[in-house]
């Protein structure tokens, strides 16, 4: 099935007095390019997530942000004795020596004691964070599950959509095919009135030379080997389309070949239903190619 570059997902979870959410979102890029913002203090998850999302994205830029936050009981703010007493031993100081030199303080309030750096804490001994890769790698899975699956729903609307391309475009290259016959005719009789004009005021020309150089005109004007080549790329891109795997990569570059047929089309056209013909096959071109941009 084929995958889009763009997709998203978020999770939560909990563990032991701990909550964490994940966020996790992709966006287009040239090959695999991971970023992680994580928790310092878990031995082992940066490794599990980054063999992870290998194993299961090919392409893109892809981040992934994990917020940790203590339980509701380690919120609770709890008073530091120790650093009260040692905050109080100082305003008694400061008080003092103020006094000494006629210096006039004004009281400070509760509020302002408790503000102080220490005097209130969280409480609690810090968390071990040691033991709980194996956790949030487990609960890490639903969320990439989700993920893939977004990338996978985009991706199969972009198939849709290139198919559909691929079809205007064999369409409009079939027509193209009809208008180079039809501008054969048109042209075998042109030429026949120029060669007869040329001879009939250059005399002593060579009517031979002069032939073969009016056919040389007609070669260099014919789009049949474009035409072949645009029915191959299709045959191509479709088969990538069916393929396994990422192939946007390859699609981009086909697209490549794809534009360089098209103008080399409209510039032998000659004639102005192929030249509307080649105009449009670009234009249905350059719409499939924003499309690939998004595949994997």
């Amino acid at each position: 099935m084929r995958q889009s570059m763009t997709g998203y997902a978020a999770g939560q979870g909990s563990h032991d007095g701990l909550s964490w959410v994940w966020d996790l979102r992709s966006v287009n890029g040239k090959g695999l390019d991971l970023r992680l913002r994580l928790p310092e203090g878990i031995p082992g998850l940066e490794a599990g997530l980054r063999a992870a999302l290998t194993a299961a994205v090919a392409r893109g830029n892809v981040t992934v942000a994990l917020r940790l936050q203590g339980g509701a009981e380690d919120g609770a703010l709890r008073l530091s004795e120790p650093q009260l007493a040692r905050v109080l031993d100082a305003l008694t100081r400061i008080e003092a020596e103020a006094m000494e030199i006629g210096l006039s303080l004004a009281p400070a309030t509760a509020a302002q004691i408790a503000g102080l750096r220490g005097v209130l804490d969280s409480g609690g001994a810090e968390a071990d964070l040691s033991e709980l890769c194996p956790v949030l790698l487990a609960d890490f899975e639903p969320v990439l599950a989700s993920f893939l699956k977004m990338r996978g729903t985009e991706g199969a609307a972009l198939e849709t959509v290139l198919n559909d391309q691929l079809d205007e475009i064999a369409i409009l290259t079939e027509n193209a095919a009809a208008q180079a016959q039809e501008r054969e005719a048109e042209q075998a009789k042109r030429l026949r009135g120029q060669l007869a004009a040329v001879m009939d005021n250059a005399a002593g020309a060579d009517p031979q030379r002069v032939a073969q150089e009016l056919a040389l005109i007609a070669v260099k004007s014919d789009v049949t080997e474009e035409i072949d080549r645009l029915r191959a790329h299709m045959a191509a891109a479709r088969g990538l389309l069916s393929a396994e795997g990422a192939v946007g990569r390859k699609l981009d570059f086909l697209m490549q070949e794809f534009n360089r047929e098209a103008n080399t089309l409209c510039s032998k056209a000659g004639y102005p239903p192929l030249t509307t013909t080649g105009l449009a096959l670009k234009t249905v071109i350059d719409r499939m190619r924003e499309q690939v941009q998004n595949l994997e």
